[in-house]
């Protein structure tokens, strides 16, 4: 089944998807699926879209197994493996995906000194809350995996920090995900540091460890968007009506760029440069979530209004297609900061609190891919009994 939407063939002459990177912003693909890869659809994206990357998740690979028969054959070959629990039998599904993205990503991977060419494994959501079960399965799935052009998945929760600075440390290439707050940002890139310095000390190479910070935009607006609502059903106050009107839809990318220039200040001054010396390589914010949920909003607005150097975005395939159709370039991330510093101070104003937005957010997200895990796994389940 083929889903909608899904990466159509470049026809324009000039290419906003390509042209990105004039702005140095990588474009990474939010999806994954098997045929991506069997039908040279991988190659095509890199080719005439300038493709520089891919993420997965629980969700993503549950509907590629689920609303398709690509997996039906290599299901069938494992149900008899006594040896492989439902689990085990999803990892199998999950590496050999991986890894083939990761073999077509290679060339990016070289030709950009291992700054693009990455594809993202999470480690188990299960183990979110759990620091060293989530060091143990990094490691491992790392070793399983066993190419240099991946990074594996960890949540930035409180007990996540410690993992990132430990396989960091040990030369294990991480992505930090769930990300919404700009304190825990920052908390994620001194994680990073850190773990750069531990692993100088064991005299490791800098210049191959590589890590994205990937924050969450449209699901703050959601969230958001729905409190003022209800606070404007509230108030007949024409000026706190005003107030309220005015910061919709604007939080998530205010603060967006205000973690940007936490970045730019993390990532500069001695101590950076000292790595820096050594080959380092920043560890780049990544838009994720950039799909437009709210139909009111243009379909491109979180990749318009993020557009900056040393980042990434990861695009699911509705927004490349919409992107490449009529995506505007400008460098938008350093644009009137003073004015996304207003809109956060004029949110407390209006009664919200960011840090209990950020908090709620971070809970749910380890919910959603502990659900859309739990169906992953029923999927494979039921897969595999069909065809065994």
């Amino acid at each position: 089944m083929q889903p909608t939407g899904v990466l159509e063939t470049s026809k324009a002459t000039k290419n906003p998807l390509k042209e990105l990177l004039n702005y140095g912003q990588s474009m990474w693909l939010d999806y994954i699926r098997r045929d991506l890869f069997t039908t040279g659809k991988l190659k095509q994206l890199i080719a005439e879209d300038g493709l520089r990357g891919m993420t997965s998740n629980p969700a993503i690979f549950e509907k590629a197994i689920a609303d398709s028969s690509l997996y039906d054959d290599f299901l069938k070959s494992l149900a008899s493996r006594s040896d492989l629990d439902t689990t085990g039998r999803f990892e199998q599904i999950a590496i050999r995906d991986i890894q083939d993205a990761a073999d077509t990503l290679r060339p990016v991977y070289d030709e950009s000194n291992f700054r693009d060419g990455y594809v993202s494994l999470e480690v188990s959501p299960y183990l979110a809350r759990k620091t060293r079960e989530t060091i143990d399965e990094a490691r491992r799935l790392w070793k399983a995996v066993q190419r240099e052009n991946v990074m594996i998945k960890v949540p930035g929760t409180t007990e996540g920090l410690p993992a990132i600075r430990q396989l960091i440390g040990e030369g294990i290439n991480i992505n930090i995900t769930l990300l919404f707050a700009q304190e825990v940002y920052e908390k994620v890139a001194e994680a990073y540091v850190a773990g750069l310095e531990d692993l100088a000390s064991r005299g490791g190479n800098l210049k191959k460890m590589a890590s994205v910070a990937s924050f969450f935009i449209s699901r703050i607006d959601t969230l958001i968007d729905a409190m003022l609502n209800d606070k404007l059903k509230a108030t007949t106050d024409a000026n706190q009506q005003a107030l309220l009107k005015s910061l919709l839809g604007k939080v998530a990318i205010a603060n967006g760029k205000l973690t940007y220039q936490s970045y730019q200040r993390i990532f500069g001054g001695p101590r950076w440069e000292a790595l820096a010396a050594k080959g380092a390589q920043t560890q780049r914010v990544l838009w994720a979530s950039t799909s437009t949920k709210n139909p009111n909003y243009r379909d491109v607005i979180y990749i318009e209004e993020l557009i900056g150097k040393d980042t990434v975005n990861t695009m699911p395939p509705a927004t490349i297609d919409a992107f490449r159709d009529h995506g505007q370039l400008r460098n938008a991330l350093t644009e009137d900061v003073a004015g996304a510093a207003k809109v956060m101070q004029d949110l407390a104003h209006a009664g919200i609190s960011m840090k209990e937005v950020t908090d709620k957010l971070t809970d749910d997200g380890v919910k959603l891919f502990a659900d859309a895990f739990d169906k992953l796994l029923a999927a494979v389940a039921k897969s595999t009994q069909q065809k065994g």
